[in-house]
Parts: structure tokens; sequence; C-alpha cells
């Protein structure tokens, strides 16, 4: 799987141009799939109105309208309740996932009780995530980002990286998204990290990661 990994969509054209290159193709000949679900976790987002403008391509976040041939949903929590072959197909024929922010705990784990974690390496989609949907990736966010509970506690997530994410850099509404914070934060990471602000994204081919910007990020290696 390939994944392009963004703060907040594909909002310029130096991350919309590796999205095609990923892709091998135009976005106008690719189906997608997205998923809400991070978002139902996080109180600032859903469930509801914002919810629905993810979907409907409606959000300030380029990701559902950037013209794909069709767009499904797949949400994670429906799945543990209907039978794996009514979904498996659809996702390993999907060209693109699109993975909505929100909470990245609670989206690790759906994605773990939905069955779609274990689905994920294999497939050859490219994965779109934004915000949680990037920190997700990670083997753990860190306990800053820590907000919805999981039930055994802790900041684990997905670990098909091997790095963690600080999204939002130096965003007007998060003035707590600072480079001094996000120093902070990596220095009680065990692992690499980047800070990324809303002009940037994380390439991720074979497991080998390139910066895509048109703003500012920073890696601090471990």
């Amino acid at each position: 799987m390939k994944l392009l990994l963004t703060s907040a969509g594909v909002n310029n054209k130096s991350m919309h141009d590796a999205l095609v290159d990923m892709l091998g193709k135009p976005i106008a000949d690719c189906n997608a799939l997205c998923i809400p679900t991070a978002m139902y976790g996080h109180p600032w987002v859903g469930p509801g109105v914002k919810a629905w403008q993810f979907i409907s391509g409606n959000s300030e976040n380029p990701m559902v309208d950037l013209g794909w041939k069709s767009v499904g949903v797949l949400e994670l929590t429906a799945l543990p309740s209907i039978a794996k072959e009514r979904w498996v197909p659809a996702v390993r024929e999907t060209e693109v996932l699109l993975v909505s922010g929100g909470d990245a705990l609670y989206l690790s784990y759906w994605m773990r009780q939905s069955g779609l974690a274990e689905l994920l390496p294999s497939l050859q989609a490219v994965y779109v995530g934004m915000s949680a949907g990037s920190m997700v990736m990670a083997p753990n966010i860190g306990e800053l980002f820590v907000g919805w509970t999981p039930p055994n506690g802790g900041d684990e997530t997905l670990g098909l990286v091997d790095f963690a994410i600080f999204p939002h850099l130096d965003h007007e509404l998060l003035p707590g998204n600072t480079m001094a914070a996000a120093e902070r934060w990596a220095a009680g990471m065990q692992g690499p990290t980047y800070a990324i602000d809303d002009q940037t994204a994380i390439k991720v081919i074979d497991g080998a990661a390139e910066v895509v910007s048109e703003g500012k990020w920073k890696y601090f290696p471990r």
C-alpha cells in the first residue's frame, strides 16, 4: 500500500501531483472509498454536520471533492455486524482510501475491530489520510494527542510506519500547535517524528518516506 499522509487534505499542487503519481493515472479514472469513522470520536467534528460535509465533499479539506470517478462510504463501526464477504471485496477493489481526521485512537480501535487494519498491508490502493487519518499509521501518537481512551488505555496505534506525526503545525485556530510544542512532544516519543503544517504531506512507498510540502515542517530523528 502507498500512503499519502496529510495534515488537512490535498491542499496544494505539490500534494496533488504526488497523489496522481502514486495512482499512476488521472484522479477522474479512479474509484475511492471514504472513511469518516475518526470524526465520531472527536468532540469538535462529529457526529453531525461535519461528518456529512466530509462524506459529501463539502468540507474545507480537499479529499472527497478531488474529482474521483466514484466515491463510496466505508463506515468501520458497522463492519463487525455484517459478513466480511459483503465489504472486503469492495475494499480490495478500490483504488483509493480517503480517511478523515478526528480522533486517532478511536480510528485505530475501529480499524482493528472491523478487520480493516489486517487488510491494509496487502491492499494495492493508495491510502490518503488527513490529520488523525494520518496519525493512525504511526506506532503511537503521544499523550498530547490522547482524547478518546481505548478500553485497554495507552496511545498505541497501527504501527504501519515507523514515525509519528504532529499535524496542523502553526495553525491559526490551534494556538497550542507551535514548533516549540512539537519539539516537546517529539522529545517524549520513542521513534522519529514529523511536525507538519496543512500545506505538507508525507509520501510513503515501500516503507520509504518523502516529504511533499509547500509549507512548514520539521523532522525529529531519534
